[in-house]
């Protein structure tokens, strides 16, 4: 970290989210005098031309199902020259910590090996880390116990016509709102450790659409690059999206990449998006590491 300098957090946003869902975060950094950036990705945020099925109320799903999306031919590259620009903006007013959370993890990880030089600490909330070819290939040899999987599926809705993309998800995740049974499956997989009226304001901000191509070889880290860069993971214990065995499975599997270079490793006892909830825990940790 250069001296005497304050570093600028930029935020980079998991699947169907946006920069939206790290308001109450950057507040509590605001309070601890520290400068934030949130990103959002290329098809995400209010600037994104998302389907306007999904936030008319009542819905029509025939409608939703049909329209196209803002993701489609979204790339990882996308993704990593999009926040490259934002970094070399920030770089010249002092130090850079990069942070990601869930799926925005691969995006991080792709920009620190793409510039470590622009990257004074890449920082992972419970985030994807792949340091080993054979994870995107192979079975990994861990226990994964999460509940996210069951949950979203009630929420899939299919694409139609000329809207079908294989790389392209859609979550119609408002429809939780609706749904007693749903919202509360939901919200056990996602935030936990929450109040209703919480992950209520959580899922309004969400994105009904993610591109899962970016789960492809240049989300993988390498020893050359990404691995100069110091790397911390905060473990979420209470996770039950990417569950504590999965976080702690990337974790070793990155220090057999850079023993040299290990995962600095904090846990905090929160949810998946307890930077939405508690944000105050994440922003004092944040402080701490800079």
């Amino acid at each position: 970290m250069r001296a005497h300098s304050r570093p600028t957090f930029v935020c980079v946003h998991g699947g169907s989210s946006n920069a939206r869902a790290w308001g109450p975060l950057q507040n509590e950094l605001a309070l601890l005098g520290h400068r934030s950036y949130a990103v959002d990705l290329p098809g995400h945020g209010d600037r994104a031309e998302g389907p306007a099925a999904y936030y008319r109320q009542p819905q029509d799903l025939t409608a939703l199902a049909a329209a196209p999306s803002p993701m489609s031919g979204v790339t990882l590259q996308d993704n990593v020259l999009h926040v490259t620009d934002v970094l070399r903006r920030l770089a010249p007013r002092g130090p850079v910590v990069l942070v990601g959370n869930s799926l925005g993890g691969l995006t991080i990880s792709a920009v620190a090996d793409a510039v470590p030089e622009l990257v004074d600490r890449v920082v992972y909330l419970s985030a994807f880390c792949l340091a080993d070819p054979a994870m995107l290939t192979e079975a990994w040899d861990v226990v994964d116990e999460n509940l996210l999987d069951a949950a979203v599926a009630r929420i899939a809705v299919p694409l139609t016509g000329e809207a079908g993309d294989p790389g392209v998800v859609r979550l119609n995740w408002r429809a939780a709102h609706a749904d007693p049974a749903v919202f509360a499956e939901l919200k056990a997989a996602v935030m936990a450790d929450s109040g209703d009226r919480t992950f209520g304001a959580l899922l309004d901000t969400l994105d009904p659409d993610e591109n899962h191509g970016v789960l492809e070889p240049g989300a993988l880290v390498t020893a050359e690059r990404w691995g100069r860069v110091p790397h911390t993971y905060v473990r979420l214990s209470g996770d039950a999206s990417i569950t504590p065995a999965v976080q702690d499975y990337m974790i070793r599997k990155a220090d057999e990449l850079t023993p040299d270079n290990p995962f600095e490793v904090h846990t905090l006892d929160t949810s998946h998006v307890g930077y939405f909830s508690r944000p105050e825990l994440f922003a004092e940790l944040l402080a701490r590491l800079v």
